[in-house]
């Protein structure tokens, strides 16, 4: 039973009075930092804590943010996080774990099971790892399982097509692509599961920051396939999470 719904019980039992119930309920749902309102109740209503954007918060704010999330018991996740700001914060929240690359912070009191399906995520080029890696953490803070296929982009085609089997006992397919961003229309010709393609800021000047891979992307003639923005690993590896599971 979720947190709103044991409250609403205990008023409708006479354990408790309506203003009391009140009360309970507005420290329940958020904590109001002054800087920041913590969505305590994003895990009862979405089946998910809240995901802590690192970028543009300082060292103060995110400590501020990460102990009430934790006071109340809840995983943490830090996206966006500079190395620089992620050093205090490991020292002061014992368990947690900075992931270099994908720039992402993790403190989970339990280990999730992993699922036996699994999210496989194809990386077009070495350069484009930082995204697919940001997806692939985030995949696996939130219990899947995941098969990552790394420099496999379209200019040798071999080298995805050798990975096909694979690709086909996947649950669902994250794409990660710049330049002109091609491999997800290539992947969703191959397979039955959804496919999410994630366009990078990986390119030349023409590439516009990721703009040519989003639009070749949004314009793919493939079927099963969906987009996020540029560089969204971490929205990739939620969704991803998300159809995993409902599968």
């Amino acid at each position: 039973m979720s947190t709103v719904n044991t409250i609403l019980q205990a008023v409708k039992d006479g354990q408790l009075d309506p203003a009391a119930a009140e009360e309970q309920l507005r420290g329940k749902l958020f904590h109001d930092l002054g800087h920041s309102r913590v969505d305590h109740d994003r895990l009862d209503r979405n089946g998910a804590a809240e995901v802590i954007f690192g970028q543009g918060k300082t060292v103060d704010q995110l400590r501020d943010i990460m102990n009430s999330l934790s006071q109340h018991g809840q995983d943490i996740l830090v996206s966006r996080l500079t190395e620089e700001k992620a050093e205090p914060l490991v020292k002061e929240f014992p368990g947690s774990v900075y992931h270099e690359t994908a720039r992402i912070l993790t403190l989970q009191h339990t280990k999730p099971e992993l699922t036996k399906t699994f999210i496989c995520i194809a990386c077009a080029g070495t350069s484009d790892v930082p995204v697919a890696e940001e997806a692939r953490i985030t995949a696996e803070f939130y219990g899947n399982s995941v098969k990552p296929i790394y420099d496999a982009g379209v200019a040798g085609l071999h080298r995805i097509l050798a990975e096909t089997e694979v690709l086909r006992q996947a649950r669902v397919v994250i794409a990660v692509a710049g330049m002109e961003g091609a491999l997800p229309s290539v992947v969703a010709g191959l397979v039955k599961a959804p496919v999410i393609a994630v366009p990078t800021s990986v390119g030349y000047g023409a590439s516009f920051g990721g703009a040519t891979a989003l639009l070749a992307m949004l314009n793919s003639c493939a079927s099963g396939l969906s987009v996020v923005n540029i560089d969204n690993g971490f929205g990739a590896g939620y969704l991803a999470s998300m159809i995993n599971k409902i599968a």
